[in-house]
């Protein structure tokens, strides 16, 4: 599928005219900020008069290469669009995040992890080039060779260096089907040793794993298959992480796969009522993440925060040899269960404000609820961060972070930062990377 003159017209010309507002925003001396129609950020945001870029319209797929198995894209293109037009070649991005909301560039801009990334990495370990609109209104292609700084800086600095408005993203073959094999452990040791094992074995296309309990834990093991002897369907009635305790082998489309998490928000349905069979049913053609989002943000402007509930949303990425002692630490200290692992291994590669090892495999721990709150709210989230430090972990920022500042920057490259920020947002019209992650900006 080759873009056709149109739609790189339009991109042209929709990017010119994102390029000539930054240009007004820097002569006017505003802070620019987004108008965008989907986020996945789970922290508080504090408004402040900000000159928006809208961006809506840079959500289309440009182009799908089989020759070269990478696709174009513009960077609001949620995955969802992008696998249900990869997928017509048969082939999907080598990580596609578990919800169909997250937009490439968001992803890019953040950390973003799936059960194939103990085989590819994290998302922006994936992509090859990046059209990048920067502080100055300048539109700055990079690749590792090309502009190499920006290409490696962009990372993980959450829009604070510029926004990327096309990105090349690698992909790979893919079969119809996957199957499934879900494996029950009961000790974290054999748990956490059997995912490092899988990780060596080049048949399996997908793993992760899901704890239920200190003593109920699961290994799931995924690989892609040409046919299937049954196919489940947890996109209505069924729920999918429940099939995980009384299944021992499952066999779902690839696209249901790749979205088996999006029908329950992984287990977080749970809030709105849609378990209950009876609602279930009623509301089947609206169980998704996006329908989840909407009543979310519905609620929070609705309703008042209650302070004696802490909302607990956190991604959290632990060195593998330490995987057990921030699992026993999240069953003793925080008590949310189930909670997803995903393990993942970086690549050779150095990017600038991911506070990763190279070559060295990690463990994803991921919770969400709302728990009762002690000792004042965010107690919970410092604890958190605390284990992480002590165990030289990191976490994604798309949530409510505590950190001081020193703490913060001892952890995200300070002096690197800087440098990037002169050079590409000379200006400051970008919040700092520690003003918008944990200031709310």
């Amino acid at each position: 599928m080759d873009c056709t003159w149109d739609s790189e017209a339009v991109y042209r010309a929709l990017s010119a005219a994102l390029a000539e507002a930054v240009q007004n925003a820097v002569k006017q001396k505003v802070p620019i900020g987004l108008n965008k129609s989907t986020s996945n950020l789970f922290r508080e945001r504090t408004p402040v008069r900000k000159y928006k870029l809208d961006v809506r319209r840079l959500d289309r797929v440009l182009r799908i290469s089989p020759e070269t198995k990478t696709a174009d894209v513009e960077g609001m293109t949620t995955y969802e669009t992008l696998v249900e037009e990869t997928l017509k070649f048969d082939l999907l991005p080598t990580v596609v995040p578990e919800l169909k909301t997250i937009t490439i560039g968001g992803a890019v801009s953040g950390l973003g992890i799936e059960s194939s990334s103990f085989k590819y990495g994290l998302v922006h370990e994936a992509i090859e080039e990046l059209d990048v609109l920067i502080g100055d209104g300048r539109i700055v292609t990079c690749t590792s060779s090309r502009n190499p700084d920006l290409f490696f800086g962009f990372p993980n600095s959450y829009g604070t260096l510029g926004y990327a408005l096309r990105l090349r993203v690698r992909l790979v073959p893919v079969e119809r089907y996957v199957h499934v094999a879900h494996s029950r452990f009961s000790h974290a040791s054999e748990f956490f040793s059997e995912m490092c094992r899988l990780q060596e074995d080049h048949a399996t296309d997908f793993l992760e794993g899901t704890v239920f309990g200190r003593n109920e834990m699961y290994m799931s093991q995924g690989r892609f298959s040409p046919d299937a002897s049954q196919v489940s369907d947890y996109t209505q009635m069924a729920i999918y992480y429940r099939s995980i305790q009384r299944r021992e082998d499952d066999w779902l489309t690839t696209k249901d796969y790749i979205w088996r998490w999006d029908t329950d928000w992984f287990w977080c349905s749970k809030h709105f009522g849609v378990q209950i069979p009876f609602i279930r049913f009623l509301a089947r053609g609206a169980l998704n993440s996006r329908n989840y989002q909407r009543l979310m943000r519905a609620s929070q402007r609705l309703l008042p925060e209650s302070t004696a509930m802490e909302s607990v949303i956190q991604d959290v990425q632990i060195p593998s040899e330490h995987a057990e002692d921030f699992f026993n630490f999240i069953l003793r200290k925080i008590g949310i269960t189930p909670v997803w692992v995903c393990p993942f291994k970086t690549s050779g590669s150095s990017y600038d404000l991911c506070p990763f090892q190279k070559e060295h495999s990690y463990i994803n721990f991921g919770f969400w609820d709302r728990v009762p709150a002690i000792n004042g709210n965010s107690s919970y989230v410092k604890a958190i961060e605390h284990k992480i430090a002590e165990l030289g972990g990191a976490k994604a920022l798309y949530s409510t972070s505590c950190y001081d500042r020193d703490t913060f920057w001892s952890l995200f490259n300070k002096q690197r930062y800087e440098e990037l920020k002169r050079a590409y947002d000379p200006y400051g019209l970008f919040a700092d990377l520690y003003t918008k992650c944990v200031g709310r900006a």
